[in-house]
């Protein structure tokens, strides 16, 4: 449980080795935009994270934040999280690996929420959503950087509110500070509707953010959340969704790589009973497990953020995250995302499927058209990863390199890891029909997309027959 405090401040001066190093730099950086506030309220883990209690972070700090008068920027409280950084240095969180790379997980959380006439204390509940934020990196180990969405299926402050996601930016006013235990950065958290968030994954985030900078209702400037806003930047400003989004998606395509998510995949070449048949995939049966390899190589396709649920203990994750270490290309190639090449294991034979079955719930089958015309139009790859096991589902086009379907074989399997090869031609055939999963909305199900052609199918069907494998 946590416990809300005024915070001590700063040591006097010759007490500095009690005060934790790594939490005196983020506290100079706090002091340096709040002089006046040296005692901020604060919300602090009674049993800390390294005593075996359950919050992550040891404390969020809140500040009352005046704005900006000259620029319109609002009031606001501006919350601070220490954890996700190196506080101590001497192993008890995280491991001490020198001062020139990232300090623990490299980075702390803010949020900046609008005062609410009259309030005259922070409300606490960005604080518990922090903590959850933190507990997903600490168990997942992945980490967030700008541009990141988290899609989170609820009111963050479990309200009515319509602000039910998070988008990831780097915080306009807190620079990156270098610690005793390494570099740490400021990643501000944004609240979003789900019309914006399903931008982020259909273009960019980094784009959306832009677009919500310059209009002053959606945060404006410096991105400050307000819970009570009804309206979506498209609701606003009704151009943004076809002269901005739509066009950046068809120009740039999307940055979204993979998924986690409800699926299956069958193997419809061979009978169940043969066991050498990757159907031992399927629902209702035991997977086979990954390679270190193969699991390595998804882990850095899905690294690029997340998409979680607060229903679920451990939320199940999706992501975006920009390559900025490379020129954008036509050409993609999985090698160019991963820490190996794509080499099968050798004790796991690589496959070549003559039919194949997918079975995605309705949320990952709306990303469909996303996978095709966001990422397979444009040279990429997209990747399914189960949440339920080790199955992965990787749709790639003819210009990726490194995969190991081709276009003499686009059905091709590495134990549980299905890769299917799509044309520039098949693709336009799928998304023409496939169209009516492009409205987001509730459709009856299950539906069933074929094309014996290919030897392809897919299935849209519900979470229970996922949920509930076995009836």
């Amino acid at each position: 449980m946590d416990e809300v405090r005024p915070t001590s401040g700063a040591p006097a001066h010759g007490l500095v080795p009690m005060f934790p190093p790594g939490l005196q730099a983020i506290y100079g950086e706090c002091r340096r935009l709040y002089p006046e506030q040296a005692n901020p309220l604060q919300v602090t883990a009674i049993v800390k994270y390294w005593l075996g209690g359950p919050d992550p972070l040891d404390y969020i700090s809140m500040y009352r934040s005046a704005g900006s008068p000259a620029q319109d920027i609002q009031e606001h409280w501006h919350y601070v999280s220490f954890g996700l950084s190196d506080l101590y240095g001497d192993n008890r969180v995280h491991e001490f690996t020198g001062t020139d790379g990232p300090s623990g997980f490299g980075f702390e959380l803010t949020f900046r929420l609008k005062r609410e006439t009259g309030e005259t204390a922070p409300p606490t509940w960005p604080a518990e959503l922090m903590q959850g934020l933190a507990r997903y990196v600490f168990q997942s180990e992945n980490t967030f950087c700008s541009g990141d969405h988290i899609s989170w299926h609820s009111p963050l402050d479990n309200s009515e509110s319509r602000i039910q996601h998070m988008l990831l930016t780097e915080d306009p006013q807190m620079q990156p500070v270098l610690t005793p235990f390494g570099t740490v950065s400021f990643l501000q958290i944004v609240g979003v509707c789900t019309e914006e968030l399903q931008a982020a994954q259909q273009w960019n985030g980094q784009g959306i953010l832009e677009l919500m900078r310059g209009v002053r209702l959606a945060g404006g400037p410096w991105l400050i959340t307000d819970m009570r806003r009804g309206e979506t930047i498209f609701d606003i400003d009704p151009h943004l969704q076809q002269e901005r989004v739509d066009q950046g998606i068809e120009t740039e395509g999307s940055n979204l790589s993979g998924v986690s998510a409800k699926c299956v995949w069958d193997d419809l070449s061979r009978p169940p009973e043969d066991e050498e048949d990757s159907r031992s995939i399927c629902i209702g049966s035991q997977p086979r497990r990954l390679s270190e390899k193969d699991t390595e190589q998804i882990r850095e396709t899905l690294r690029k953020g997340l998409e979680f649920n607060t229903k679920a203990a451990l939320p199940p994750i999706s992501s975006q995250r920009p390559s900025h270490d490379r020129p954008q290309s036509r050409k993609d190639s999985l090698e160019s995302e991963s820490s190996a090449a794509i080499v099968p294991h050798e004790l796991v034979r690589t496959r070549q499927l003559e039919s194949v079955h997918l079975k995605f719930n309705q949320e990952s089958g709306t990303l469909l058209p996303l996978c095709l015309r966001g990422r397979l139009l444009h040279g990429r790859h997209f990747t399914y990863k189960s949440i339920n096991g080790d199955t992965a589902i990787t749709f790639v086009s003819t210009g990726v390199e490194g995969a190991f379907a081709t276009e003499e074989h686009p059905y091709a399997a590495h134990g549980p890891w299905l890769q299917i090869l799509l044309t520039e031609e098949f693709v336009e055939q799928m998304l023409g029909d496939l169209h009516e999963l492009n409205t987001r909305e509730e459709t009856k199900l299950p539906k069933e997309y074929n094309w014996p052609e290919k030897k392809l199918k897919i299935s849209v069907l519900p979470d229970s027959v996922f949920d509930n494998p076995l009836q």
